[in-house]
């Protein structure tokens, strides 16, 4: 298709679409065996802060020690955090970020499952309790059958529980 000068026309991504497809990219870099997230911390367009999920700085993750302890003992999705070194992508993000940037801001939140499809992004209780705390205003994330799902009402996500 071309315009009226011949120059090729093609369709721009939403906001939420370019940003969540960032997030996809930042999930590429998950040390997590299981499931791997990404999340994207944006203002007024401009981003100001990413994360993946992964263990601490300094600690081994299980990609480079070759297991997962949730998975050797078949935890269920949400179950036995404890048992994981994994510190969550939105929690990355939220401590990678500058405290006055974050208010009011959005966070878009991408997932892939071992297997390379969609993961719930919905957050689970603990980083929405983070989100709230840095007042990040609204959460956009994938849903497992990549549909973009828009909270822009912290309240709604306490009522769904979290498949993670």
């Amino acid at each position: 298709m071309s315009g009226n000068n011949g120059h090729k026309v093609f369709a721009r991504p939403s906001w939420d679409e370019y940003f969540l497809e960032i997030a996809k990219v930042v999930a590429s870099r998950s040390t997590c065996l299981r499931r791997r997230y990404g999340a994207v911390i944006v203002k007024d367009h401009v981003i100001v802060s990413t994360g993946y999920n992964g263990a601490p700085r300094g600690s081994v993750n299980c990609i480079d020690k070759g297991s997962c302890r949730r998975k050797e003992l078949n935890v269920p999705a949400g179950e036995r955090y404890e048992l994981c070194e994994a510190v969550h992508a939105e929690q990355n993000a939220i401590v990678n970020g500058s405290p006055e940037r974050m208010k009011d801001a959005i966070i878009y939140i991408a997932g892939f499952e071992e297997d390379n499809a969609f993961a719930d992004g919905r957050p689970c209780l603990l980083c929405r309790r983070m989100i709230r705390n840095a007042m990040i205003k609204e959460v956009v994330f994938l849903g497992k059958d990549a549909g973009i799902v828009k909270v822009e009402d912290m309240s709604e996500l306490d009522n769904v529980r979290s498949p993670r």
